[in-house]
């Protein structure tokens, strides 16, 4: 299979330019010509209420974080601009269709890239949606991404989330919510299809066996990228994206009812819900203490253990992993077997279907899936005889032990493992030899079982006394070409009616006149189109009421829409905080640092 790599657009920004071949796969337009005026002035209405709520709860400065990362309160975030900002600080910035899977995500932040969805949420969902949306990830992660300390723990998160080991159910358990949170923003979408949806994700959650090391740094991630609080117990203040873009969820947070606990290794215990408010939360003392659990944490993953451990891991996944000997071999494949010794290290390892080799990710000539495309076997240890190591042999040891190039040799590992044929080459690099081939070879393990036969072909033995790691995914991805988990389920795009048209008209004129300061006069007009065809729609009618009370003009009609807002706010509760947050803002507007 072949990337798609056409019309991929860096925006001139290094970071997003050095992005591998099998990450831009999911990037996608952002067409920003897309975004209508009542997404404008839902990105608008909620940009106020986070900085008038989090000038006071938000960690960082929160005007200062946002210019920064090249947003502003008044419009949607141009990508283009994003990358210009974030390029200063070494970061930059892509768009996405919805969710992506975990380690695909995580590896955009080992390369110090924002995924950045590019659909904005509906109005009706304007408090919170369960799908990742343009306010989400842009006004949530992107202000505090020019903090050092944060922006260096979120970039360490994604260099260890990208090995991470993950399993079938995780892919499951990813498909179940991208479903349901594509579902939850449609605005037709079949009450009986969300119950069902929500049902599909309770399930997999209860059946995810044990949770996959992917599983439990996504809880890490959710509980502090997402969801993170910052300070004391008694005084928190909010880092997590998660609360940072939710104008309900942010304040609710701090209510006495939610419990707030120290975040630590402990915290890998608890799970999360995306669809419904978070009935804790975690709260670290500095962003280092980000960095010590997850490092905690990362010494017990089987890139870093190795060894009997990783292969299990390994095993279990049935995805391609990758093997790495203490040579710096690396084997990349679906590991399928190991023989295991009595030192927590195997003496043989087997994958089956395509392999590949590779020493520091870069994949070896002549040694990609399709040479491999059977699998491969090779031992693990040290040849009886020598306490050295054989990637640690000189040239001289080399021909001690009989592996000189055209001759026929028998080499004797302590497992017992016996290879013998005709050395047809040593392979090599920074000073340590990976790879040793053989013709008319033959490997029988301690009981004498044929483990290869000379008709198969050439004998390509692995060189390594140990399995130093084992992670999910390959060395060499884009040599590999192994194409990272893709939903097939595309994000929902409305088909708007006429009215629905006339109605982003309206709210476009009234946009222009903020923006041109002038033809105040016409927004009477405006208002009464409102009061005959659209009287369910209470943001415009926020929005006029705002530049009226701005230029201290028309009391009447200001009172009038007053009117017509209270009572919508007194009728439809789940209007009456919104509508009554925004009629706040415009009694007391908001002064920007």
């Amino acid at each position: 299979m072949s990337y798609v790599m056409s019309d991929f657009d860096d925006f001139n920004n290094p970071q997003v330019a050095a992005l591998p071949r099998h990450l831009r796969q999911y990037i996608v337009p952002q067409q920003y010509s897309r975004y209508t005026a009542v997404d404008q002035a839902v990105w608008r209405y909620v940009m106020r209420q986070n900085y008038s709520y989090l000038k006071d709860f938000a960690y960082y400065p929160y005007i200062p974080g946002l210019r920064k990362a090249g947003l502003t309160i008044e419009r949607i975030p141009d990508l283009q601009e994003m990358n210009n900002a974030l390029g200063r600080i070494g970061w930059g910035a892509v768009t996405v269709d919805g969710f992506i899977p975990p380690v695909a995500f995580m590896e955009y932040q080992a390369y110090k890239v924002l995924v950045i969805a590019a659909d904005i949420r509906q109005l009706h969902h304007i408090e919170y949606t369960p799908a990742p949306d343009i306010i989400h990830e842009s006004a949530g992660h992107a202000p505090i991404i020019a903090e050092p300390d944060y922006h260096a723990y979120l970039s360490y998160f994604g260099q260890i989330g990208a090995k991470a080991m993950f399993s079938a159910q995780d892919f499951e358990l990813y498909e179940a919510i991208r479903r349901l949170s594509i579902l939850k923003e449609m605005p037709d979408a079949n009450g009986d299809a969300i119950i069902a949806a929500e049902e599909q994700v309770a399930w997999c959650q209860a059946n995810m066996g044990q949770p996959s090391e992917m599983a439990l740094l996504s809880r890490l991630h959710w509980w502090s990228v997402e969801y993170g609080l910052i300070g004391t117990l008694e005084n928190p203040k909010i880092y997590g994206a998660g609360l940072l873009s939710s104008i309900g969820e942010s304040a609710t947070c701090m209510k006495p009812e939610i419990k707030k606990l120290w975040y630590n290794i402990d915290t890998i215990n608890y799970t999360y819900d995306i669809t419904r408010e978070q009935p804790q939360l975690f709260v670290t003392p500095s962003f280092q203490n980000l960095i010590d659990v997850l490092d905690e944490y990362a010494n017990t993953m089987s890139f870093r253990v190795g060894g009997i451990y990783g292969l299990e891991k390994a095993v279990n996944s049935m995805n391609v992993c990758t093997a790495v000997y203490s040579s710096g071999l690396q084997v990349s494949g679906v590991f399928t077997g190991f023989t295991a010794g009595n030192n927590d290290q195997p003496l043989f390892i087997k994958t089956t279907g395509p392999t590949a080799l590779a020493v520091d990710n870069t994949q070896l000539d002549g040694h990609g899936k399709n040479y491999h495309k059977d699998g491969f076997s090779s031992p693990v240890g040290k040849i009886t005889g020598y306490d050295k190591p054989l990637e640690n042999f000189t040239a001289e040891e080399l021909q001690t032990a009989g592996l000189i190039l055209h001759h026929t040799t028998v080499l004797k590992f302590e497992a017992g493992i016996v290879v013998q044929g005709r050395v047809e080459n040593i392979l090599s690099q920074n000073s340590q030899i990976q790879l040793i081939t053989f013709t008319q070879c033959t490997v029988t393990n301690a009981k004498g079982q044929l483990l290869f036969d000379p008709s198969w072909g050439n004998y390509d033995m692995a060189v390594g006394e140990k399995i130093v790691s084992v992670f999910c995914g390959t060395a060499d991805k884009d040599a590999f070409e192994n194409v990272t988990y893709k939903s097939t389920i595309e994000t929902y795009h409305a088909a708007y009616d006429d009215a629905t048209l006339n109605l982003q008209s309206v709210y476009q004129e009234v946009r222009n006149i903020r923006g041109n300061q002038s033809g105040y006069d016409a927004l009477t007009g405006l208002w009464q189109q409102l009061q005959t065809k659209f009287t369910d729609d209470w943001l415009c009618s926020l929005e006029i009421l705002e530049l009226l009370h701005q230029e201290n003009m028309n009391q009447e009609l200001q009172k009038s829409i007053s009117g017509f807002l209270a009572n919508k706010a007194a009728k439809q509760l789940a209007l009456s905080k919104l509508i009554q947050d925004g009629l706040a803002l415009i009694a007391h507007p908001i002064e920007q640092d």
